[in-house]
Order: structure tokens, then sequence, then C-alpha cells
């Protein structure tokens, strides 16, 4: 899927075709009142005050016909500026144009017009409408005016235009098969996990969903291990001094749930880092100690917008793979190449490819020396070549106490999505007043890097759903091998005895042995996406032999139990 936002040529024709839905909309509601319209990842859309009138589905096609005509006529996109006196009279009747106004300095505003229809606008925008005339409204919802939950909602309308028909229709088709592969939908179906009104943002995983994430869980495990890490958990509630020292009191304290416990106010970690540093901390390290690698999946939460919630993907509670790796100046370099190549390990493991972008040096906030930080990029820089890997440089775009490596995964229908991040840290190490002894006997301050591969436990899982759009690879699906007899009269004590095989082969296998017709148990294992079907009749019982079928395919193919189970245990072994 392309992204709009990042094509600049794409970026602009979407701009402008949110312009071209907004006059329609005015024409077919003369009382419209606009916010803002900008472009997003996913295309473009507009705020819109409507009044007493609310867009439904069947509105649609009607503001797409009246944009075809405005296309059609193919008036040219002028843009005029005007100074904010004479903007204040132009809008003088909209009070959201005016609050936009307000905002902007003195001087020279622009506004970009075609025909009857002028805004505010910074542009660029393509010559004509025309241009335009490749679109489609893709959906429809509400939207709080700014984004602030005490204002009035506003109606928010979505589209997309490209420059071809081809191109449209092509995306409309990715759109389609996004929709088959969404993870809210396939988690339900799937029986993977749920939702509930009395945690809003705080999903349950169900028990196929627990097979899936403890597979998982037990793969960073155990990878981790492989790697040096040792592992830590560390509080889910810790007292507010830790979190003025951390920083995060003072300033993210609007996302922490506090408590008070013994005349103390508490607050439930929204991050892992300072835990780690206490552990860190207990003991004293030299540095032949170093690099110290320590792991933890630690459960946190996080206050968001309820209007911002979206299944997996946007939790209030959610479970990071954490690591932070303490190490002297001199290794970073090396232990980052480490780091690069673990990472593409494990998203090789899952089919994923991606791509690296390195983030550097803010302009102006930013803390510690420009020489440390000119050597961190730098290391950060050399690593990536090192490993063999390109990079995207984000000039600017570091955390304050930091550059970073953000590692953008893109899934089978090309969206990208930003999991894996390698953080350098120069902040926590001096709050936390940590040191290590150097060969010289005296104290100094390590190196920290904050590190995550999925990001989210949660967040990756719905990720990995839409992805194997449900049908995950053998090692990672909950159900392994669904085992049908043809008929229990006959075929049940064979297929009982393969079960049992299987299962202390470790095989995650369930049988079904209902009373119902062969072709519905068949079927009803292909909709839930079982990689491996075995029906079990006569010939299979007689000559002691399995005839499997593949998920997604009509094959069928025979061969004896050993083979089977041995084949099965080494696509499960090599991740296949």
């Amino acid at each position: 899927m392309i992204d709009f936002k990042e094509n600049e040529e794409v970026s602009m024709l979407n701009h402008s075709c949110a312009h071209v839905m907004a006059q329609a909309i005015k024409h077919l509601y003369p009382h419209a009142k606009f916010w803002v319209g900008p472009v997003v990842s996913e295309g473009f859309y507009y705020d819109v005050d409507l009044g007493s009138d609310v867009i439904k589905d069947e509105d649609i096609p009607r503001i797409e016909k009246e944009m075809k005509k405005i296309c059609k006529d193919g008036k040219r996109i002028v843009r005029e500026e005007i100074s904010k006196e004479e903007a204040l009279e132009m809008f003088k009747e909209d009070e959201y144009k005016l609050d936009l106004i307000s905002g902007l300095d003195d001087g020279t505003i622009t506004c970009y017009k075609q025909g009857d229809f002028i805004d505010l606008c910074r542009g660029p925008h393509v010559e004509t409408v025309k241009a335009c005339k490749n679109f489609k409204l893709v959906k429809h919802s509400g939207a709080y005016w700014k984004g602030d939950k005490d204002n009035k909602v506003l109606q928010r309308i979505y589209g997309v235009c490209l420059p071809t028909p081809e191109a449209l229709e092509e995306h409309l088709n990715l759109l389609e098969e996004a929709k088959k592969r969404d993870h809210k939908k396939l988690g339900k179906e799937l029986g993977l996990f749920m939702m509930s009104e009395y945690a809003p943002g705080m999903p349950f995983f169900l028990p196929h969903g627990m097979l899936l994430r403890n597979t998982l869980e037990n793969f960073w495990y155990e990878e981790h291990a492989k790697e040096g890490y040792q592992f830590i958990k560390t509080p889910i509630m810790m007292s507010k001094e830790l979190w003025e020292v951390s920083g995060h009191w003072q300033n993210y304290q609007e996302n922490m749930y506090t408590s008070e416990v013994d005349d103390r106010d508490f607050a439930i970690k929204p991050m892992n880092c300072p835990g780690s540093l206490l552990v860190y901390k207990n003991s004293l390290y030299s540095y032949k100690d170093l690099p110290l690698r320590m792991g933890e999946l630690g459960q946190v939460h996080r206050h968001e917008a309820s209007g911002a919630l979206n299944g997996l993907f946007r939790v209030r509670t959610f479970t990071q793979d954490d690591a932070h790796i303490f190490l002297t100046p001199e290794q970073i370099e090396s232990e980052i190449v480490r780091l690069i190549k673990f990472i593409d390990r494990v998203y090789s493991s899952l089919n994923l490819d991606y791509s690296i972008e390195l983030s550097t040096r803010p302009e102006d906030k930013f803390i510690g020396d420009i020489e440390v930080w000119n050597l961190s990029e730098d290391a950060l820089a050399k690593a990536c070549v090192a490993a063999g890997k390109d990079y995207k440089l984000n000039p600017g775009d570091g955390a304050f106490y930091g550059p970073k490596l953000d590692f953008h995964v893109k899934d089978s229908l090309g969206r990208v999505w930003q999991c894996g991040t390698i953080q350098l840290d120069m902040n926590l190490p001096e709050r936390f007043d940590i040191t290590y002894i150097d060969s010289k006997g005296e104290k100094v301050r390590p190196v920290m890097l904050h590190r995550v591969i999925f990001g989210s436990i949660e967040r990756f899982i719905g990720i990995l759903i839409e992805h194997f759009a449900g049908a995950f690879p053998l090692w990672l699906a909950p159900t392994q091998i669904k085992v049908i007899p043809v008929k229990n009269e006959y075929h049940l004590e064979y297929s009982q005895e393969v079960f049992k095989l299987l299962e202390d082969k470790g095989i995650r296998v369930e049988m079904d042995d209902r009373e119902e017709k062969l072709g519905y148990r068949i079927r009803e294992a292909q909709m839930r996406k079982i990689p491996y079907q075995l029906v079990l009749g006569d010939k299979e019982r007689d000559e002691k032999t399995v005839t499997y079928r593949q998920y997604g395919e009509q094959k069928q193919t025979t061969v004896s139990l050993d083979e089977f189970v041995s084949m099965i245990l080494n696509q499960i072994e090599e991740k296949k």
C-alpha cells in the first residue's frame, strides 16, 4: 500500500482532492463549515460541521457525483495571498476559520481558490481540479474538534486520490483485502482475543490467542538466551519518587494511572526503563562485566484517549519486549551490529521485510555534549554499514536524550509499521547516577541502550494476524493439526492413537470427532485456518498412514505416520 504522505506527487494530489470534496459538500450543504483537511498516510480527510445534518453511507455517492462534476468542469486552482485582516473579514461568519487565523502570525496568509470555493491553505496544489478525477471516498466517522472530547463532534470524511484509474483500482483492491484481514474481525472469528466495556482498551486473550502469544513469547526468550541476555521482572507499580527521578512524573503524568498507598503516591508503570535501572544499581560492575544485557517482557499501562483505541493496535495496557543494555562507549558499534543481525533473524523467521531509519540530534532541545552525539550517530551509521544494511537518514528527529535506529516492518500488503527501535540514552544514566569501574579503577557512566524488537506484544500480534490473514505458519499457529476421523464407529480408535502420538511430541493438535458430516468438519478446519488437516479412514487405519491436506490447498497426500511426524517436527524446528 502506498503511503500518501511520503510520496510528494500523490500527497499534493490528495491535498487538492480534499478541497474538491469540500467544494462538493459546500454545494450540497450550503451551511457546511470546515475545520481542517490534511493528507494522512492512508489518503486525505476533511472535518466538517454540518449542523443538524448527518452524513450516512447513502450520502457518499451523492458527494462523489458532485466531485466528478467539479473535476470535469476543470477549474484552475489559484493561489492567493491576503493579509490577516483580510482573512478575518473573509471568514468572519466561520468560527472554525477564525480560530485557525487567530493562531497564525501577522503577515501574509495563503488561500487556494477553485471556482466558487476558497479555503485557507499553505499548499501546494495541482494546477487544475481535472487532475483529481481518480478518487474514491472510502469511509466516514465522527471526530472531536481539535481532538478534544469536550468539544463538538465534527463529521470526518476520508478519501483517496491517485494519478491513474489503474492505480486507484489497485489501491481499492488492497483496501478490500485489508478489510478481510482486519485483526479485530479475524481475532473474533479465530477466537484469539476479545475486548470488554468493563476494561476499555485492555485486551482479553482467549485460549487460542494465549497459545499464539505464549509461542511468540517463548520464541523471544529462546532467541534472547542465545544472545546472552539475562531476564528480569520489575514491579508493575512504583512510587512517585522513582517517576520524579526518571522525569515521567513531570512530563508524562497525565498518561499515567496513579494511586495512593500508605499515604504515598504510586503510579502503574508506563515504561520499564526505571525498573531496569534500579536492577542495575543493585550490583557493582566493572568494565569486564559489560556489555550487560537485561531483557524484560514488562506490562505497562498508558491512558490513551478513548477515541484513539483500536483493537490491539492502540491499547491502554500492553507488554513491551524491552531490553536495556549497559556498555562502554567503545562497545557501541559492535553491540549495534550484533543487535541489527539479531533483529534481522527474528523478522526473517516471521517473513517480514523491513527498512531502517537513523534519527539524529534535534536542532535545539537536546542534552549532552555535541561531541558525544556525533560519536553516537557515527557509531549507529557505521553499525548499519557493517551489518550490511542500508538506512534512511531522518535529521533532527532523535529524542532529546539520544539518537536512534527505527525498524519499519513491511507486511504482505506493503503497509509499513514502526516496530523495532535501538535508542541511545544519555539522560537516564545521569538521572539515576549509574556507574561502572573502568580499567583505571575509576567510576564512570555506562552508555545505555533501550531496545525493542516487537515493540508491543499485543500490537505485534495484531500486525501478524493481518500479515498472515490469520493463516499463521505452522510453528506459530495456535492449533497446528486437526485430526478428523471419517466415521467414529470405524476410525475413532486409530484417530485417537494418532492424536496421542502427536500430542506426546509437543504438537498442538485437536480432534474433531463430532457426529457431523465429514465435509462440514473439513470446511470448518479450513475456516479456522488450521495448517494441516488429517482425514483418517479405512486405508489410513489399515496401513498405519495419514492423509493430510494443507490449509488453502485441495491436494491430499498420504504418507506413513512416522514420515508425517518427522516432517511436522522439522517444519516447526526450522520455522518454515
